[in-house]
């Protein structure tokens, strides 16, 4: 079995439980969640199921896809992504509803601290490097597997997720869009100004 260091799998644990804030922020500012995890907020509304059931379920099928075809993306990331983000993101909305914006411009300043903070937990969580979620995955497989640009194979797996959560009635908005489009400037900062430097073996 491989062995990661310590220091990358702290920083991997702090981007899942940031993560799981980021979009928890996006939820109650009422402007749309990133494809996936608004597709399956989406449908655990719709059903009347929790929102981290219908999260580990999902990813259970979507993993099956990358031990399939990408198995050397799986590590400890995988599975901490799978279980964490569904159960983290349920707390911190719950804990943080009964301060939900009202009116468009609070509503928008919780939108925009989402932006950041979600960008920071994908940069830790990627730069720390030890192992990819489901979901992130198939993008990273469809474009080995079809010599494509990562770019067009994320747009396309997020196109399909923002399909599925418009279908369930899920919050399609300017967040799902700066999600699907936007989060890459902010990504660079954070690893640039924080993930790597925490990542670097001392």
């Amino acid at each position: 079995m491989k062995k990661y260091p310590a220091r990358r799998l702290l920083v991997m644990a702090a981007g899942i439980v940031v993560m799981g804030l980021g979009v928890a922020l996006f939820r109650l500012s009422l402007m749309g969640n990133d494809p996936i995890n608004g597709m399956y907020m989406a449908i655990a509304d719709r059903l009347g199921f929790p929102f981290y059931a219908v999260s580990i379920g999902g990813n259970c099928a979507l993993f099956a896809l990358e031990a399939a075809f990408g198995r050397r993306y799986i590590g400890p990331g995988t599975f901490v992504n799978w279980i964490g983000v569904g159960t983290i993101t349920t707390f911190f909305r719950d804990a943080l509803s009964a301060f939900a914006p009202q009116g468009f411009a609070p509503r928008l300043a919780v939108m925009a601290a989402g932006v950041l903070v979600l960008s920071l937990s994908v940069s830790l969580y990627q730069t720390a490097d030890v192992g990819i979620s489901p979901y992130d995955s198939l993008s990273i497989i469809l474009s080995d597997r079809l010599h494509a640009p990562y770019f067009w194979c994320r747009i396309f797996t997020d196109a399909i997720c923002t399909v599925v959560l418009f279908a369930f009635g899920g919050i399609l908005g300017v967040g799902t869009l700066i999600c699907a489009l936007g989060l890459g400037p902010f990504i660079a900062f954070f690893d640039r100004a924080v993930s790597k430097k925490l990542c670097k073996e001392s």
